[in-house]
């Protein structure tokens, strides 16, 4: 299942800082705008707690594999990439091709590192990326409103007359300021015309505070205006210092790493957050299948029944599906594997219809 998040932001914010931290392909990091010019794409390892603890008791001869989310890179935004600024139109077209963003915010303060509108605010930043997107989009919808109003005179066309609805609110909240995302479709049938249309401002967001050594536990005031500027948007504010994650990152132990951790007073490392983060701004869950030979993570999107779940390993799964196994990871965990919640009662047998839940162990039995 590959989604993508965009890593986005003004240049000099520290995208491709953290996008190292987060993926072993190097990301050319420089002190000026436009050093990252075409998008990089890692593949992030996701961090599940569940499976250390699932290869404990079965001991796969195979091993443990986590799943994983792309992370995409993206060139720093400047003012007029609507119009083509800067490397606007290459912004914009990486970024439509992704699920969902992470924009980044500058919230430090320091002299050796430009800012390219010279002072450090990362409410005007954030203002900035989001007018140029605005713009985009509603250049996108105008264009779309006079084919769906041509299409619902001329051919009495159903779907054009219900995404042109769609499109008098986009045109209305983008004309205002506001992101496509504030507009909230009536019914699910205008949902379906909303998605059609791959609005840059309509896709989930988080917004990533990258601060300075002194502020990786607390945040700051910066932290605190971006909070607020955001309080009515459906979005999460996640608070890391690129700088120490880049420190951590080349710690090559376990231990090292935690110790580190420690010193500093965080219990978890912001990349970890952040991958965490990201997994969940794309809807995703994560359902295992634990044995003899293997320990492994897979992923679904939420709401996907148990047939769809079986074709996330094989397509012919999904096809001849006959029941799914499920045992709750809990149980697995206290009553000490497969063996013992069977004798316990604690293995489902679960049919067509039942809704795959986040930590499910499943066993899926099929017919080709």
């Amino acid at each position: 299942m590959s989604l993508q998040c965009g890593i986005v932001g003004l240049p000099n914010v520290g995208k491709s800082t953290l996008f190292n931290c987060l993926s072993n392909a190097k990301a050319q990091s420089a002190n000026f705008p436009f050093c990252t010019i075409e998008p990089n794409v890692g593949v992030i390892t996701v961090p599940d707690e569940r499976l250390i603890k699932l290869g404990e008791i079965c001991h796969p001869e195979r091993g443990v594999i986590p799943t994983t989310v792309e992370i995409v890179d993206i060139a720093g935004l400047v003012k007029g990439a609507s119009k083509g600024e800067g490397l606007g139109n290459k912004f914009l077209a990486n970024i439509r091709e992704t699920d969902a963003i992470i924009h980044v915010l500058r919230c430090f303060d320091d002299e050796n590192v430009v800012h390219v509108d010279g002072t450090v605010n990362p409410v005007r930043d954030k203002e900035i990326i989001d007018a140029e997107l605005q713009l985009k989009d509603l250049e996108t919808v105008e264009s779309r409103i006079q084919k769906c109003e041509k299409a619902a005179k001329a051919g009495g066309d159903k779907f054009a007359k219900l995404q042109l609805e769609v499109l008098v609110k986009y045109r209305e909240a983008l004309s205002q300021g506001k992101n496509a995302r504030t507009v909230e479709p009536e019914n699910k049938e205008q949902e379906a015309a909303a998605r059609d249309l791959f609005l840059l401002t309509n896709k989930p967001v988080m917004y990533v505070c990258n601060v300075d050594e002194r502020s990786a536990v607390t945040g700051n005031a910066y932290v605190e205006q971006v909070r607020e500027a955001v309080k009515d948007e459906d979005a999460q504010v996640l608070v890391l210092a690129a700088k120490i994650e880049s420190e951590i990152a080349e710690l090559e132990s376990y231990e090292e790493r935690q110790m580190f951790l420690e010193e500093i007073g965080l219990e978890e490392s912001g990349v970890n957050r952040l991958i965490k983060a990201a997994y969940a701004l794309l809807k995703l869950r994560t359902f295992l299948t634990a044995g003899s030979d293997e320990v492994r993570a897979w992923t679904f999107r939420e709401g996907m029944k148990a047939p769809q779940c079986a074709g996330v390993i094989h397509t012919d799964f999904e096809r001849g599906f006959i029941r799914a196994e499920v045992i709750k990871y809990e149980d697995f965990v206290a009553l000490g594997g497969e063996a013992q919640c069977r004798a316990a009662g604690k293995l489902g047998i679960e049919g067509k219809d039942y809704l795959v839940q986040d930590g499910d162990i499943m066993h899926f039995l099929f017919n080709v």
